[in-house]
């Protein structure tokens, strides 16, 4: 078995998709920006983040029809320099609710989130420093 994607469900997916791609600076594999799926890689590694029009599930199974309240997930990306990281894309418009700060003795974490509130946390493990 082999995960291939964790996909959001989103309602305004060229604000996700501005958010993923022009903010976070992961690489679209089609861009298809206007929807109403596309997948997100990072430079390394080989897990993705895919983006798919809420209506369009909703037509396969109605209960995802209606809003998400409350957070549903939490997308974590690691990054070798993560202030340096945190700056970059605040440039880029993006907005950091918490951090950079410790969470553990091993790693730093910041938070934000996309444009449907979906949670985003950024680690730097610091064991990888060398």
């Amino acid at each position: 078995m082999e995960l291939a994607q964790v996909r959001l469900l989103v309602t305004d997916f060229a604000a996700c998709y501005r958010f993923y791609g022009d903010i976070l600076g992961l690489k679209p594999q089609s861009g298809a920006a206007e929807g109403p799926y596309e997948k997100f890689s990072p430079a390394v590694g080989s897990a993705g983040i895919a983006l798919q029009d809420r209506s369009m599930m909703a037509e396969v199974l109605d209960e995802v029809g209606d809003a998400a309240t409350g957070h549903r997930s939490l997308v974590v990306l690691r990054v070798d320099a993560l202030d340096a990281y945190c700056e970059e894309i605040t440039l880029r418009g993006a907005t950091v609710l918490h951090g950079p700060a410790p969470m553990t003795d091993r790693m730093r974490v910041a938070h934000l989130k996309d444009p449907e509130g979906n949670l985003v946390e950024l680690q730097e493990w610091l064991l990888l420093r060398g």
